[in-house]
């Protein structure tokens, strides 16, 4: 996107340092892009109740939600509420990573006056949903992996007390990924605002620092299957930008087209209980 076509940016990221300094490469290579950045750290609900407040006190629309990046792989933790971090991050809010090829790449986007917030899932989503209701028609991205079908939602150990494997964990995340874009379609469908669940690829960013070294050094050596953050910003873009029309709500999108997800990621029953779930470890009631 860029300011030439009436697009204004909010780049959403938990460092302060690098969010500033992506916006700066933003509007330094797009001509007159009007991009902001503003700090979130999805992995604190206080944080991300701060910027959606902010977002509601300063914006008048936004037509595309782009939850994108994450945590990968990494070694047990909790966020700041207490949540497994992988869980918490991936899916109750997330964090921002490719966003800056994913704007540079949309100068042939022709929908004036738009806002579009690079940041969280389910509680994110869940509080600027009346602003994306507002202005309709909207869309909701949301970059899962194909990691997710070999996840598993473990309601009895969601936080991993009793038994946790990084990958397990991820894989998980990114199935919850699926899941919530299947219910959040349902639920939106009479309201304007569109949904999708994206498989960017294999992407070489800094999501792989948290890899077993070997498993580094083989992605290092087929890294000509890797995909650059430009390359892997592609099906997201494609997920904004194409007609309705052609578009299936709720849908899973791999290499700019419309794919299928895992057996688990088509399961509407499972679906909706990680939404009732979550809405209760949010502490939250979706209207």
């Amino acid at each position: 996107m860029s300011a030439c076509t009436g697009a204004r940016v909010i780049l959403a990221c938990r460092d302060v340092v690098k969010g500033e300094q992506a916006a700066a490469d933003i509007r330094r290579e797009v001509d007159g892009a009007n991009v902001v950045f503003r700090q979130l750290d999805l992995a604190d609900t206080k944080s991300i109740c701060l910027f959606a407040e902010s977002i509601y006190s300063t914006e008048k629309a936004l037509h595309y939600l782009v939850n994108n990046a994450g945590v990968a792989m990494c070694p047990y933790a909790k966020t700041a509420d207490g949540y497994e971090l992988q869980f918490g991050v991936n899916h109750l809010g997330r964090t921002i990573n490719m966003f800056m090829d994913l704007l540079v790449l949309m100068n042939q986007l022709q929908r004036p006056s738009l806002t579009s917030v690079s940041s969280g899932h389910f509680f994110l989503t869940f509080l600027l949903l009346d602003l994306l209701k507002h202005s309709a028609p909207s869309r909701v991205v949301n970059v899962s992996s194909a990691a997710h079908a070999m996840g598993k939602i473990q309601f009895d150990d969601l936080n991993g007390d009793k038994h946790y494997h990084p990958f397990s964990a991820y894989a998980q995340s990114k199935l919850a990924n699926v899941l919530f874009t299947r219910e959040l379609a349902r639920r939106t469908e009479a309201l304007g605002v569109m949904t999708f669940s994206v498989d960017p690829g294999i992407v070489n960013t800094e999501i792989t620092r948290n890899l077993w070294r070997p498993l580094v050094d083989i992605t290092k050596t087929f890294s000509f299957l890797t995909r650059t953050p430009a390359e892997g910003a592609y099906t997201s873009i494609y997920c904004i930008i194409t007609p309705e029309s052609q578009m299936i709500s709720g849908g899973y999108y791999r290499d700019c087209a419309s794919a299928k997800s895992c057996r688990a990621g088509e399961d509407d029953g499972t679906a909706l209980k990680l939404w009732a779930v979550s809405c209760r470890m949010l502490g939250i009631r979706w209207r």
